[in-house]
């Protein structure tokens, strides 16, 4: 019987968090299709490019990001629904306490927070990436291009009606390393190039030391100069080229551990990888949480009905999700660890959630 009664919960539950992905999915297709049609509306895109891309960037932030607070909406219509039929009640005949009910529901959204981690965001990081790579290929900027792949750090610029591509290793701090400048004619043959170990990029105005300069002639003959201290202008600086390695929704949490080393001779920050992997290691207790913490508001109100009492419970959410940013902010400025910056949020709604679980077992 027990068997029974747990899979009638599960199943029930599952299909009340489905229709809410469902749903959070349809209304973020509807808000970032009006977007992507904006973007598209001046190029030769094929028509059903918006729809496609739109398609490729909302699962990830439905299924990842936003999945915790599309939890705690699940749950609490759950634990009220259940509720308002008296199920409690029935279910206390069969030894259900409020604890145990409780209990599968989060252990559920734990497994599934597992889920969304080895099955869900290798795909939804991928559908991303194309999503990325595919607008790039259409911005309206496309005299200034710049990707990270696993040969390094490639950037595009249009300057003076000549085609310029860099190319470095890595980024080290405020110089990209290895680094090879490319100034190629409209007709793509190749006017000059530069070579260096190490370029200063913390301003537009780039400080290159020990430049090697090889300049070509019409003849195709090459000229090579050695050049102490060079200076190369450029649209991208270190402010400019950091945003590129702070978004790693293109990076699986199993990519991120897998090619850990890798990342970081590109050049990505060690604690900004820390912090997303520790974030990614979270999340099923996240889920687990804020399902604990919807029964906390359903299950001890006496009164379903209570738009009062439901208000307050998506505030004091908001304020959870607020509390989670603002500690992430902190780790960011150094003020936290990567990991203290994750975990820290944690600790303390696992402390108010066991406040609250000893109400739910006592009624």
């Amino acid at each position: 019987m027990s068997n029974k009664i747990n899979n009638y919960l599960i199943i029930r539950f599952s299909k009340i968090v489905f229709n809410g992905i469902l749903i959070s999915i349809c209304l973020g297709l509807i808000l970032n299709l009006f977007e992507e049609i904006e973007f598209f509306k001046n190029t030769s895109a094929s028509p059903f490019l918006p729809l496609v891309l739109t398609l490729s960037y909302i699962p990830n932030l439905m299924l990842v990001n936003l999945m915790p607070f599309i939890i705690f909406l699940s749950a609490m219509y759950f634990f009220i629904s259940i509720k308002q039929n008296n199920e409690f009640l029935t279910l206390k005949v069969f030894g259900y306490s409020n604890f145990k009910i409780v209990l599968i529901i989060s252990l559920i959204t734990f497994l599934w927070g597992i889920i969304v981690l080895i099955l869900v965001n290798p795909v939804t990081s991928n559908m991303v990436k194309y999503y990325e790579q595919t607008k790039s290929n259409y911005s309206k900027d496309t005299d200034h291009l710049v990707t990270i792949n696993r040969n390094g750090v490639w950037i595009r610029e249009i300057k003076e009606n000549n085609l310029v591509i860099i190319n470095a290793k890595r980024l080290e701090g405020i110089n990209l390393i290895g680094v090879s400048i490319n100034i190629l004619e409209r007709d793509k043959n190749i006017k000059q190039r530069i070579e260096t170990e190490k370029v200063d990029v913390s301003e537009n105005i780039w400080n290159i030391k020990n430049a090697r300069v090889f300049n070509f002639d019409d003849r195709g003959d090459v000229q090579l100069v050695e050049e102490p201290n060079y200076r190369f202008e450029s649209f991208y600086n270190i402010e400019k080229l950091n945003s590129l390695y702070k978004n790693l929704d293109t990076i699986s949490f199993i990519e991120l551990i897998t090619d850990y080393k890798k990342l970081l001779t590109k050049g990505y920050e060690k604690a900004t990888i820390s912090e997303k992997i520790n974030s990614f290691f979270a999340l099923p207790f996240f889920l687990a949480l804020m399902t604990i913490l919807a029964a906390i508001f359903t299950v001890n109100n006496r009164t379903t009905t209570n738009v009062r009492y439901l208000f307050i419970a998506v505030l004091v959410v908001t304020l959870v999700f607020y509390m989670k940013d603002l500690s992430v902010a902190l780790g960011k400025s150094d003020r936290l660890s990567p990991e203290m910056s994750v975990w820290v949020p944690i600790v303390i709604i696992s402390l108010i959630n066991s406040i609250g679980l000893l109400q739910i077992n006592e009624r």
